[in-house]
């Protein structure tokens, strides 16, 4: 296996591999990293105290590939667990919006709040950025997990301005390969392990001022401190006065390699990385006779590729089927060879 070289960083398993929805693939420098970690870990020479470079260097990193203030940002394990703390503050019988067949890490942790009254409503795209203002609170993802239907974020941040409405946006799916800027939103959340390309098992949150305040850090804990190596034993309380304050302790190796990926990736010029991704779906999209979309996601129509799976793994290429459809996504380690090859598969 020939590995890609990309923006000097090398990929191994980028040759037909079109399923960053699910998972990215690590560069080559972060799996040296890994192995060197691991072995530390094995000749029992971890230094724990040496992950918390990398947690800075991740969160400066989301705030910058987000477009929000590095204050703002706190760490969890996944979306779910980050949005939680969220839906537990929202005040009791709010009415909130989503879109119908929404990602469930999205809304599932807002719908377990309706023993407080709170309730959820599921709409069409174009009646939620419409009606965003009618409603005590969104919860959205930017781009859809299933679809890869993007959202139209400045029409929302419109409609919502002036209003009380607060602003949940997952970017989950957008932040690696869209130029994103939402520093208008209230909340934005996104796990790693896609196309961030680091490990499972940390996520970012960003927080407003005014949801900040309405938060409580349920799972307060010693690296949550204002000094976390200082705030290991007995009370008081003395958390992070910033959004650290709703952090978790560090997932190591995961957050090991998202102090190396996303910064890689916030350096990198991210409207021609967003260029190159869209450009590689909407030739596709062109081949399919779909229209074009600003999306690296595609889904193939199954009323024309009701065999496209099984087509697609003979030939070696790697997808997904999400809502009875075969997904797939284009990143910056994709090239025309994975589009051609995909085509050939398919004619």
């Amino acid at each position: 296996m020939t590995p890609r070289q990309v923006y000097g960083a090398e990929f191994a398993g980028a040759a037909g591999f079109l399923n960053s929805p699910t998972y990215g693939l690590p560069p080559d420098f972060l799996m040296r990293a890994l192995h060197d970690c691991l072995a530390a870990w094995q000749a029992g020479t971890l230094d724990a105290k040496s992950f918390d470079q990398p947690v800075r260097d991740a969160r400066a990193a989301y705030a910058a590939l987000v477009g929000v203030p590095y204050a703002t940002v706190a760490m969890a394990g996944s979306t779910s667990a980050a949005l939680g703390l969220v839906a537990a503050a929202i005040p009791d019988g709010s009415r909130g919006a989503t879109l119908a067949g929404e990602f469930t890490s999205t809304t599932f942790p807002f719908a377990a709040q309706a023993r407080r009254g709170v309730s959820l409503t599921e709409l069409s795209a174009d009646e939620l950025v419409a009606r965003a203002g009618d409603y005590d609170f969104v919860t959205v993802s930017l781009v859809q997990s299933a679809t890869g239907a993007v959202l139209d974020a400045e029409a929302l941040r419109t409609n919502v301005a002036g209003t009380g409405t607060l602003t949940i946006v997952d970017v989950t799916q957008a932040a690696g390969w869209k130029l994103l800027n939402l520093d208008w939103a209230d909340v934005t959340v996104a796990s790693v392990y896609k196309w961030l390309l680091a490990p499972r098992g940390t996520a970012f949150l960003s927080v407003s001022e005014r949801t900040a305040d309405l938060m409580t850090p349920h799972a307060a804990n010693w690296y949550a401190g204002d000094q976390p190596w200082e705030s290991i034993y007995g009370l008081p309380l003395r958390l992070a006065s910033d959004a650290r304050r709703f952090d978790v302790s560090p997932a190591w190796f995961s957050a090991l390699g998202a102090g190396l990926t996303l910064p890689w990736l916030a350096g990198l010029d991210r409207a021609a990385v967003e260029a190159h991704t869209v450009g590689l779906a909407d030739t596709l999209r062109a081949e399919l006779d779909l229209p074009p979309h600003p999306s690296a996601i595609v889904t193939l129509p199954s009323d024309r590729h009701d065999d496209a799976a099984e087509r697609l793994q003979r030939a070696g290429i790697h997808a997904s089927v999400r809502a009875g459809a075969v997904r797939v996504g284009f990143h910056l380690y994709n090239t025309a060879d994975d589009l051609n090859g995909l085509l050939d598969a398919l004619a």
